[in-house]
Parts: structure tokens; C-alpha cells; sequence
């Protein structure tokens, strides 16, 4: 396990079935003392009222919805990582390019990482986690936008201008994932005490 004195934030995103849960509870795992935090869980917490992403419709009510889950993950995560807890968000690319993150404090640790295996692979992905139906053909929709989304050039400037880590992680098992994401952070990635 990594040791307590490190506290590092790391934001983990992209698009449905490229892996986000599975490598932040993997990455969180690799500390002494972490805290994983799925945005999706705090988005499921709205008993009424909750909007669901549309590929055709990105709504006001929607990016206020998102907006308020992200900053509970961004205010959750500070305050763990003041803790020594090390804060692993999990959260999906938006057609705004995540813009609540800006609010994270410049002076954390903070580390931001794009998973984005070939888009392919995440249509395999979603294929094998959901039966054809409703389901898999929404969430298809979402990885076919957030792919879209990301090679416009605008998401490849900001990617660039705020030093994100992007892993593609077609061929990557999830150890070798979490590996990559702590050497550019440069974190150990084995046990230390």
C-alpha cells in the first residue's frame, strides 16, 4: 500500500464501459488509505426529478443536475484528501468538457486521467456488460458521443492545456492501467510502508 503522507486527487474519466469504476476501485486500492467516489452514486441519490444524459440534448436542467453531483465529488474529495485520504473520482466525459473540475484547488495533487480505449473496444465492452436492448443501446449512444465529443479539437486543447493523462487502454489489463496512471503521477506503484 502507498503510505499516508501521500493525498493525492485523481479524476478518472471517459466514456460508458471504458473501464472507469474497475480502474478507480483498483487505483484507490493501492493506498494505505483511499476513498473511491462514482459520481454516477451521487447522481442515483436524486429520488425525484433526476434527467438522464441525452446524445441529442445536453439541457440546462441536466448540466445543473451533473454540476451539483460533481461538486459534492470535488468537495467529498478535498476534504478526504486533507484527511490523508487518497480521492479517486470516477465520472464520465460531457459534451462541456467537465468544466465543474476547474474548481478543484490548483494546489493539490490533483491528477487527471482520460481512459480511452479504441472506441470499438468500448462498444465491445458495453456489448458484454448489457443485452441487446434499451439498456446497451443508450449507453452506446453515450460512448459514440463522448468519442465524437473527444476528437473534436477543442476537447484535444483542452486535454493538452490542463495536462490530462490519456491512457489508452484497449489493450491494458486494469494492473497495468493503474500502474501507467501512478508513474505519470509519479507515485510508486508497488507496496511502500
Amino acid at each position: 500500500m502507498l503510505g499516508v503522507n501521500s493525498a493525492p486527487i485523481f479524476l478518472v474519466v471517459g466514456a460508458p464501459a471504458a473501464g472507469k469504476s474497475t480502474t478507480s476501485r483498483a487505483l484507490a486500492g493501492r493506498f494505505e488509505r483511499s476513498v473511491h467516489i462514482p459520481v454516477d452514486d451521487l447522481r442515483e441519490m436524486v429520488v425525484s426529478g433526476k434527467l438522464l444524459p441525452d446524445p441529442e440534448d445536453w439541457s440546462p436542467g441536466l448540466a445543473e443536475q451533473v454540476g451539483l453531483a460533481r461538486r459534492g465529488a470535488i468537495a467529498s474529495a478535498v476534504r478526504y484528501a486533507d484527511a490523508g485520504f487518497a480521492a479517486v473520482i470516477d465520472d464520465f466525459w460531457d459534451p462541456l468538457g467537465l468544466v465543474e473540475y476547474d474548481e478543484l484547488p490548483r494546489r493539490r495533487s490533483v491528477h487527471r486521467v482520460l481512459l480511452r480505449p479504441d472506441r470499438d473496444e468500448a462498444l465491445r465492452r458495453n456489448a458484454g456488460r448489457h443485452a441487446a436492448g434499451p439498456v446497451r443501446t443508450y449507453l452506446d449512444g453515450g460512448v459514440r458521443l463522448v468519442y465524437e465529443v473527444l476528437d473534436a479539437p477543442e476537447a484535444r486543447r483542452r486535454l493538452e492545456r490542463d495536462d490530462w493523462l490519456v491512457l489508452d487502454t484497449t489493450a491494458l489489463d486494469v494492473d497495468a492501467a493503474v500502474d501507467r496512471i501512478l508513474e505519470a503521477a509519479g507515485l510508486p506503484s508497488t507496496a511502500t510502508d
